[in-house]
């Protein structure tokens, strides 16, 4: 069997017009298509190449990261100065993080990024495969990913 490859991330959420201006304006996807009917919102966004992330507008309630389903969602650039330019980006737009900066991975890992909520609680991480070698490791030697 051929192997597996994501192909893109649907997220629920409560208010289509919120997250639509958190993940275009200030994560800079594209909008590609969206749907406007009452009953049926939704906005398709994209890396100006293919569809990456779709929005629907289903959910009652924020994340509650205690329930089975996505634990949180993992974007990669190429450096840390990457990374903390989307961390001055999400400052400055009020999102919340759960740690302070650029953090490891894990202790002695040379990968590591920041870790913060979209505007339903989403936990969302922006990493780079290099570059944090320094920067504290906040769980230790378990994954940072996993236990925020």
């Amino acid at each position: 069997m051929p192997a597996l490859r994501t192909g893109h991330i649907g997220l629920n959420v409560t208010d289509i017009n919120r997250s639509l201006a958190f993940y275009r304006d200030v994560l800079g996807f594209v909008l590609i298509g969206e749907g406007k009917e009452e009953d049926r919102r939704y906005a398709f966004l994209g890396d100006g190449e293919k569809l990456v992330l779709t929005l629907w507008q289903q959910a009652q309630g924020a994340y509650d990261g205690t329930r089975a389903g996505l634990h949180h969602l993992a974007l990669e650039v190429d450096s840390i100065d990457q990374v903390r330019t989307y961390e001055q980006a999400l400052r400055a737009a009020g999102a919340a993080f759960a740690h302070e900066g650029v953090v490891a991975h894990a202790e002695g890992a040379a990968s590591g990024g920041i870790f913060f909520h979209d505007p339903d609680g989403t936990r969302l991480e922006i990493s780079a495969p290099s570059g944090a070698q320094a920067a504290p490791a906040p769980s230790g030697a378990a994954p940072t990913c996993g236990f925020f």
